[in-house]
């Protein structure tokens, strides 16, 4: 067996209104669109149209929410580099048929 490595970001959000939102995403676009999209769902604000993404933006965005209420709102984003193991079958079956 050998190890490889994948990345995976989770995001939290969360505030006095009930049980935080935490996913896991598989890159950073997808962690800060989720990010945006949750900050402005809990905002009552319109979706951004499907576009890149600015981490830069979304962090303003999400501050500034955050900021209205600091004691009880919140948000993270975290990266993660999650080791797997990964099966060495394949050129095993390969070689045999040279």
């Amino acid at each position: 067996m050998s190890y490889d490595v994948v990345s995976a970001y989770t995001l939290v959000v969360g505030d006095d209104d009930g049980p935080p939102s935490v996913s896991v995403h598989a890159t950073a676009d997808e962690a800060w669109r989720a990010l945006d999209y949750e900050v402005r769902r809990r905002c009552r604000m319109r979706a951004r149209p499907r576009r890149r993404v600015d981490a830069e933006a979304t962090t303003r965005l999400a501050d500034a929410w955050r900021s209205a209420d600091r004691e009880s709102r919140f948000w993270q984003i975290r990266p993660h580099q999650l080791p797997i193991m990964v099966p060495a079958v394949a050129p095993r079956a390969l070689a045999g048929q040279r």
